[in-house]
């Protein structure tokens, strides 16, 4: 049997990119199997190896970035597996690695297909696993290996004759980890979320999210690259876009300074009178454009710094009021139901 070409092997990536691609991938949603959660990375380091980076200092609606190395100590990589091979088999060990020769020892999923489609042109996908130096023992002949890691993948084509064959995947991949900050206080993670998306912010074209509703803390595994994430920060206008790199082999840590706060509504009848209940409200710019709208009677709404016209609607009534959010300052706003 011959080795696949590289023809058949560009054919194969494509099949197997349309059959493993999940449904939203370019569609601003990613299945939760490809976000990784902080165990699946860190629980092969010891304590320390993996540190958060320190808060940086606030800068106006903007993130950064603090690239932390992966050490992984020696005896962290598992023992070598053994396996009995019958006649006619030939065994194949599968590793991965960052750059530097950094090896990859959990969060990997590998596929071994068919080199060639069958009748009905798919490539039979033969075995599976998830662990990080699988062995595994096949019948002499062409097998195409593909591994994920998160969001990053390689596929490559083996052959398997009389010995033997131990094969390295080199992964130029890293993990991104976000949280959101107003000043020195950290935004709780129900109420702050991520998208991210593959490029420079301002580059052309249309943007689709290839990874949506990510929470503070969680890992997200991606290919070496440049990336743009949007941090929204509540339900209002406090949103934060953000151009970052990630660096094959290394945790970076996001820090997204948010220039927002929170806001009470209260519309009453006089100073510190008894609340109006059944109100409906909405806060626009000086301009007239609607910001959010709400209602209740003590909703709490996120801005992003700035003026804003609050409007409250009782009893077939409209009352309004100008006001002011200043970063960190939370506070309660008392609208009066006066002419």
């Amino acid at each position: 049997m011959t080795a696949p070409s590289r023809s058949q092997i560009r054919l194969f990536a494509f099949a197997l990119f349309a059959a493993l691609a999940p449904a939203g991938v370019g569609h601003a949603q990613t299945p939760p199997a490809l976000l990784a959660p902080p165990s699946q990375v860190i629980q092969t380091l010891p304590p320390g190896s993996v540190p958060t980076a320190p808060a940086p200092p606030q800068s106006k609606g903007a993130a950064t970035a603090a690239p932390i190395p992966l050490a992984i100590p020696p005896g962290a990589v598992p023992p070598q597996p053994s396996i009995q091979l019958r006649a006619g088999e030939v065994a194949l060990q599968l590793s991965a690695r960052f750059a530097k020769n950094l090896p990859i020892t959990s969060g990997l999923h590998w596929r071994i297909y068919a080199d060639k489609p069958d009748q009905s042109g798919v490539f039979r996908l033969l075995k599976e696993d998830r662990s990080a130096a699988p062995l595994f023992a096949l019948p002499a002949g062409g097998y195409v290996v593909h591994v994920a890691f998160g969001l990053a993948s390689s596929i490559k084509a083996v052959k398997l004759r009389d010995e033997p064959v131990r094969e390295v995947f080199d992964l130029s991949a890293g993990g991104l980890r976000m949280e959101g900050r107003v000043g020195d206080a950290r935004i709780l993670p129900t109420q702050i979320s991520f998208e991210i998306y593959k490029g420079s912010q301002f580059d052309v074209g249309e943007k689709r999210a290839i990874a949506s509703n990510v929470t503070t803390g969680e890992i997200v595994l991606l290919p070496e690259g440049t990336y743009f994430i949007v941090s929204k920060y509540g339900e209002g206008n406090a949103v934060v876009r953000s151009d970052i790199r990630v660096q094959a082999g290394k945790l970076t840590d996001v820090t997204v300074s948010h220039r927002a706060a929170a806001i009470m509504l209260k519309l009453v009848s006089h100073k510190d009178g008894p609340v109006l209940a059944n109100t409906d409200w909405v806060v626009a710019s000086p301009a007239g454009d609607v910001i959010t709208e709400t209602k209740g009677a003590f909703p709490r709404v996120i801005l992003a710094e700035g003026e804003y016209r609050v409007i409250a609607r009782n009893d077939n009534k409209s009352y309004s009021q100008d006001i002011k959010v200043i970063t960190g300052v939370d506070g309660e706003i008392e609208v009066l139901a006066r002419p």
